[in-house]
């Protein structure tokens, strides 16, 4: 079996973030590899900037929803201890920037969250499953608990 060295987690600020990136850091202390943190802007405006798609943290901007996102990325990343030159923000649907993302540079896992949808909800699509799907590295799509839902 390939270890893995390179791991990437995908993020999208909800509440259930802490649960996989714990998991993520687990995967990294146990293979010793890199890890690498990604959020994908998909609901903010993209502005005319010089920078395209890939957001650098240090970058300022007036786009105070840019700034939040920015903000809660570095504290994530922060308490994960990944290095400020392995923290990513881009724009884009997230399936498709998370697996190009991965083949670019050179990812060997993805960590993402999953509510394990099923019916319309799978047909409608879910990140993790996208990812799943566009990725051409392995996926560890890590169950999180729907509201209601006994663990």
């Amino acid at each position: 079996m390939n270890e893995y060295r390179n791991i990437l987690l995908a993020v999208d600020f909800s509440t259930d973030d802490h649960y996989v990136a714990q998991k993520a850091k687990h995967l990294t202390e146990t293979f010793k590899a890199e890890l690498s943190i990604i959020h994908v802007l998909d609901n903010i405006p993209m502005p005319d900037t010089a920078y395209g798609t890939i957001i650098p943290l240090d970058q300022l901007t007036s786009n105070e929803s840019l700034e939040t996102e920015k903000n809660n990325l570095t504290k994530i990343a922060d308490q994960l201890g990944v290095s400020s030159c392995h923290r990513w923000l881009v724009w884009g649907e997230p399936k498709q920037e998370i697996a190009q993302f991965a083949e670019e540079y050179h990812i060997d896992l993805i960590v993402v969250g999953s509510h394990g949808r099923h019916g319309l909800a799978l047909l409608l699509g879910s990140t993790a499953n996208g990812v799943l799907h566009y990725a051409k590295c392995d996926v560890l799509a890590i169950r999180l608990q729907e509201e209601g839902e006994m663990s």
